[in-house]
């Protein structure tokens, strides 16, 4: 049996490697299936990565890797200084910052409060364990997330836009050095995602030493502050590094089996796709 020793959370000068996984491997018991293959990537304090690929390509898998949701069937993750498998990941979790579109959340709970249960990580109110500093704190998260007036807003009646904005002042009461966002922009109208990547990359500007990992389908989506990407295909990596490496047409053609035209305006990504390959 592993036996697990206390988080401690790693001083800021040492916590340069954020996230870890090396010779990562994840199979489906009941059937054998290949999930993740032979995946290594690095992620350290300050970068802000992109992870792209098809439906399947195991995106989710890896993102609840460094989430600490589940764990590798071989290899190796470490985050923020700890391995998986020698931690309490009750306790790695609540330094983590997660948003997620699967997350539940209280319909008549208001913006203030869904904000305040990241600092107990609960999906109700802990009223007793927020004092008045806590709940100032939320405040000045919606306020850096430029939607201080959904404060007393009951979270069900907000936009996806501005739910997406709540959520990431919610993943950041626990004053995180990664945060994880999987798919926030899904199912948001043109305005809402603007104003989400511009939120995004003033998170990124004001907060030098976050890392940041955002899973989405269209390079549309990545703010200005995206400097590095990573491409799944099958489990695989087919390609890491800096964005300007990694987002060509001919990475994103062997990533995606077809052809895609992919230019860079303004530290923004438009992209367009032709006829898959036969």
């Amino acid at each position: 049996m592993t036996t697990t020793q206390p988080l401690e959370r790693p001083e800021p000068a040492a916590a340069r490697v954020i996230a870890a996984l090396e010779g990562v491997g994840v199979r489906r018991y009941t059937t054998g299936q290949v999930i993740l293959d032979a995946v290594d990537w690095t992620v350290c304090s300050g970068e802000h990565w992109a992870l792209l690929g098809a439906n399947g390509a195991g995106k989710t898998t890896v993102l609840r890797l460094i989430g600490a949701l589940m764990f590798p069937t071989v290899g190796t993750v470490e985050v923020l200084g700890h391995r998986l498998g020698s931690v309490d990941v009750r306790e790695l979790r609540a330094v983590i910052g997660l948003v997620s579109g699967a997350q539940k959340v209280p319909q008549d709970a208001t913006g203030h409060t869904v904000v305040l249960t990241g600092a107990t990580g609960t999906v109700q109110p802990l009223w007793r364990k927020y004092d008045e500093a806590t709940r100032e704190r939320a405040h000045e998260l919606l306020a850096e997330l430029d939607c201080k007036e959904l404060a007393d807003r009951p979270y069900g009646v907000c936009s996806g836009g501005q739910r997406a904005r709540i959520l990431i002042a919610r993943a950041l009461m626990a004053d995180p050095s990664l945060l994880l966002l999987d798919e926030p922009f899904n199912a948001l109208d043109l305005p809402s995602r603007e104003d989400l990547i511009d939120a995004l990359h003033r998170l990124a500007l004001g907060r030098p030493e976050l890392a940041t990992i955002t899973v989405t389908h269209h390079l549309e989506e990545l703010s200005p502050a995206i400097g590095h990407a990573l491409l799944l295909r099958d489990g695989r990596v087919q390609a890491r590094g800096p964005v300007d490496e990694v987002l060509t047409g001919e990475r994103m053609r062997a990533c995606f089996g077809r052809p895609i035209e992919v230019s860079r305006h303004e530290g923004r990504w438009p992209a367009r796709s032709g006829r898959r390959q036969g």
